[in-house]
């Protein structure tokens, strides 16, 4: 018998009513209980026989700009517009409701902007526009008029991800008018393995802080976005030393211990973020939401006892990204985590995962979607089970807390890699997402701004 009709029989009926679900007990490939979190909690994991819509879940999808990952060059407006709406069709037509666009890869825009220059992912060359043409403006237009919700995703700090010029070198490659290229002493350059380097803004320096919430500032009062998206990258996931000891000394009159600071420096970004998005609400009178993508674990419970049960890194102490004190303090409307590991990962299980984050937001007012990797399907021993996304969304709807899910990313939504993708997301489409759902609109949800 195959490993995925076992798998399916071999699902315990066994059910109990919880909040109005049936459950039942989730079996792996060799028909035992699945364990709640990995070697670090062997009890089993109990998911909703069937998937039952929320009124008002989002269904998004990231559409990743930064090495042209979801969406290629283009060279005039005509091209550009044929091919977002193609995409726009296509997520349309598997009853997506909100898209994740990133407008803002490498300290760059897809927009005009006083601030930040045309982005070498639109043309293939920085500084170079698509002449009498607003990508952002004409996103948005195509969005709406499909029901749709636009999220323009930023990365608030990085230069390049990985490259093996010096910084110098790099930074000369830059359009003039490139804040890292004006400010080459705010460029802080992290090694990485290789030879290469990885190069980003100083996030302890006022000057960086200012000039990324001018530049949310700038979308927010131009544009009729329904969200500012920061995903995951703040200081960088690897081990950077002491690059930053001169700003450390310059810039901490508190006199925080090195990882306090950090922290500070990107909350200090965050709650200005937010800030700054309160008061263009105001002025528009209309609600522009504040969401973040962080890193699926905040921190184990090993190193934290607020911390999940998870055993992987973390980005509470690897980022410096106090993400749980960002719901806490209300500084965004909504948390998106990174949950890319499925229900049989050893120290980062999905279920105790996705129990952590309902949680953290329970009674903060904060959404919550879950960050899902559909690119994962099929590409390791764990991600063999096509049913696997539905079941995540499955249990999900254990949850009141999670509103909704994104897909990590476009081009594994729209052109699956391999069978257990294809077959994967063809079941969350035929089994999960066969009707249409409206995003409820957060105005709706919280008429007062904050």
């Amino acid at each position: 018998m195959g490993y995925f009709r076992m798998a399916s029989l071999l699902l315990l009926a066994a059910a109990a009513s919880v909040g109005g679900a049936t459950l039942e007990t989730l079996l792996d490939e060799n028909g035992k209980p699945y364990r709640y979190a990995g070697r670090l909690d062997a009890g089993p994991v109990r998911i909703p026989v069937s998937y039952q819509p929320k009124a008002g879940e989002l269904r998004g999808v990231w559409i990743a700009t930064v090495e042209n990952i979801d969406f290629g060059t283009h060279a005039d407006a005509a091209s550009f517009q044929q091919d977002f709406r193609k995409i726009l069709n296509a997520l349309a037509g598997k009853n997506f409701n909100a898209v994740f666009f990133q407008i803002r890869p490498n300290n760059d825009a897809f927009y005009p902007s006083r601030l930040n220059p045309w982005s070498r992912w639109l043309t293939g060359q920085e500084g170079k526009r698509i002449p009498g043409f607003d990508p952002l403006k004409f996103m948005i237009e195509e969005t709406r008029r499909r029901g749709m919700e636009f999220h323009a995703w930023l990365n608030p700090y990085r230069v390049i991800g990985k490259t093996k010029l010096s910084k110098r070198a790099y930074l000369a490659t830059l359009a003039p008018e490139n804040f890292a290229r004006r400010h080459p002493g705010l460029v802080l350059e992290a090694p990485l393995s290789g030879g290469q380097r990885l190069l980003f803004l100083d996030p302890g320096r006022p000057e960086v802080i200012r000039h990324v919430i001018a530049t949310v500032s700038e979308i927010a009062r131009n544009y009729d976005i329904d969200a500012i998206h920061f995903d995951d990258y703040f200081y960088p996931y690897s081990d950077f030393g002491n690059i930053d000891a001169a700003t450390f000394q310059q810039y901490n009159p508190r006199k925080l211990s090195l990882a306090d600071w950090r922290r500070a420096n990107v909350t200090r970004l965050v709650s200005g973020v937010h800030e700054e998005l309160a008061a263009v609400s105001r002025r528009k009178g209309r609600k522009i939401r504040f969401g973040i993508s962080p890193f699926g674990i905040w921190a184990n419970r090993k190193s934290h006892p607020e911390g999940s049960l998870t055993a992987g890194k973390q980005s509470y102490f690897a980022q410096f990204a106090d993400t749980r004190g960002w719901v806490r303090n209300r500084y965004v409307d909504y948390i998106a985590p990174q949950i890319y590991w499925p229900f049989g990962h050893e120290v980062a299980a999905y279920a105790a995962l996705a129990d952590w984050w309902a949680e953290q937001v329970r009674g903060t007012g904060v959404a919550l979607y879950i960050g899902t990797g559909v690119y994962q399907l099929g590409r390791g021993k764990i991600w063999q089970n096509p049913n696997e996304i539905v079941h995540q969304l499955r249990y999900n709807t254990k949850h009141p807390e999670i509103d909704g899910t994104i897909f990590f990313s476009c081009r594994s939504v729209l052109n699956p890699s391999n069978a257990v993708m294809r077959e994967g997301l063809e079941r969350v489409f035929r089994n999960c997402w066969s009707r249409s759902a409206s995003a409820v609109p957060m105005q709706k949800v919280y008429p007062r701004f904050r």
